[in-house]
């Protein structure tokens, strides 16, 4: 009984596989990133006591699957809303409540398709592992863009973006840092300092793309239709540049510098616990179908937060802005956020740095240029043109974070000043009541009244 417990149950071409210890030393541990490693503080140990007693081979594998896939994680619990979401979308309930059920049915099918990706990792190997992390590390983000494209709702896009960048800075990276200095008050707190460089870099080069855009309109004269188009066509360039910048990075972090990108967890209990994460539990194949299967269904859940969004807003008397920049991506990336400060409380901020910064140089460099092109194809005309308010928080955001990196060492009162600046801009955006597709309108308007204002003087 005890071999079947440490057997992985694959099924390849009908018949029950063993992943060989040759296969997990290739394709293991050394691809293992700080996304990978923040998930799995989330999963649950499986036994397989009850399943290995099934006779019928696919039953068992079917069986083992939904154990590992539905049962294996901690989030399980929230399961359930998904169809409850389905019901009451189907049966005309409340749309503000089928906005809060798909927001929290979309917490676990977020840590499931890390999972998912992961054990593809293990066929594929560490490169290809990485490279559809990456492609799928912020998949509820980038499919909740499209929906909201598809009927015309850009703020809403640029809000949800913004917000994931905000929150990944601010409130994850500030709660790791404020709840791992509380629990290692007694010790020295380093993280490597290189890993937290590049990705400065490449947010500070997201913001440049940003801020471009949006001083643009207001260098060109009173023409305000020719600076739109001419916005509009600088942040597509631009779009193009950042994305070139990310496959970049995408190489610098996949081959040649791969070392610095690796989560190592050092300490014995991490050791212990890790093995068995270390096994791949599912096949090549049931992998890919239950990512293609956890794919259809946040697509489904985010039509249904992007058609909901507004009513929500409507009967909770709170601002579009205010759900999109700070509902949306604290639920949607609660799994990613709490393993991250998990293991700094475990005093392992590499890993928590490698979370909340790779997770915002993923939005700020691929999903949002992606979206600028996506929406450039659908015939949508999406610029880099957050606004005023929302650029310069992002500005803010950044310039905070670097400063707070820069000498490779932690304590509490660094994560207490980024929360707390997290805080200032949440406030900000409750209270703000601008209409949807209105915020460009009301920004050129301010910006042309203080202009005016100065020039008179």
């Amino acid at each position: 009984m005890g071999s079947h417990q440490q057997e992985p149950w694959l099924l390849e071409d009908g018949n029950l596989k063993v992943l060989t210890k040759e296969m997990r030393h290739g394709h293991g541990r050394s691809g293992r990133t700080a996304h990978n490693m923040s998930s799995s503080s989330l999963r649950k140990k499986s036994t397989r006591t009850l399943v290995s007693k099934v006779r019928c081979g696919l039953l068992r594998n079917v069986l083992s699957n939904f154990q590992e896939v539905i049962l294996g994680t901690k989030l399980s619990i929230l399961f359930p809303a998904i169809p409850i979401a389905i019901i009451a979308h189907c049966y005309g309930l409340g749309r503000p409540w089928v906005f809060a059920l798909s927001l929290l049915g979309l917490t676990p099918l977020a840590e499931r398709v890390s999972f998912l990706t992961e054990q593809v990792a293990f066929y594929t190997g560490p490169t290809v592992g990485g490279l559809l992390n990456a492609t799928c590390g912020n998949i509820t983000e980038l499919v909740i863009a499209i929906f909201a494209l598809s009927t015309n709702k850009v703020d809403v896009v640029k809000y949800s973006l913004l917000g994931s960048i905000l929150s990944n800075l601010l409130l994850v990276l500030g709660t790791s840092l404020l709840c791992g200095g509380i629990a290692n008050l007694g010790k020295e707190q380093k993280y490597d300092r290189r890993q937290a460089d590049v990705n400065s870099l490449m947010l500070l080069l997201a913001l440049l793309c940003h801020l471009l855009p949006m001083l643009f309109r207001y260098s060109g004269g009173s023409d305000a239709l020719a600076a739109a188009n001419s916005s509009l066509y600088l942040s597509r360039a631009a779009s193009i540049t950042m994305l070139i910048a990310y496959f970049a990075y995408l190489i610098f972090q996949l081959w040649t510098h791969r070392q610095l990108f690796e989560a190592e967890d050092e300490d014995g209990d991490g050791e212990n616990n890790g093995s068995d994460e270390e096994e791949a539990v599912i096949g090549i194949w049931s992998g890919v179908a239950w990512l293609v299967g956890m794919t259809v269904f946040i697509a489904l859940l985010s039509e249904y937060v992007v058609d909901t969004i507004e009513e929500a807003s409507d009967t909770w008397g709170l601002s579009v802005s205010f759900l999109s920049i700070i509902l949306l991506p604290i639920v949607g990336n609660a799994a990613e956020h709490a393993g991250a400060i998990i293991f700094a409380f475990k005093n392992k901020l590499d890993i928590s740095l490698g979370v909340a910064l790779g997770s915002a140089t993923q939005i700020g460099m691929f999903a949002v240029p992606l979206c600028v092109l996506v929406a450039w194809i659908m015939g949508v005309k999406m610029d880099l043109n957050f606004n005023l308010l929302e650029t310069g928080s992002l500005a803010l955001a950044i310039i905070a974070t670097s400063f707070t990196l820069q000498d490779g060492t932690s304590h509490y009162m660094k994560g207490l000043i980024l929360l707390l600046c997290y805080v200032v801009i949440g406030a900000c955006f409750f209270v703000q009541r601008t209409p949807l597709n209105q915020g460009n309108n009301v920004t050129n308007i301010t910006f042309k009244s203080a202009s005016d204002a100065v020039l008179s003087a």
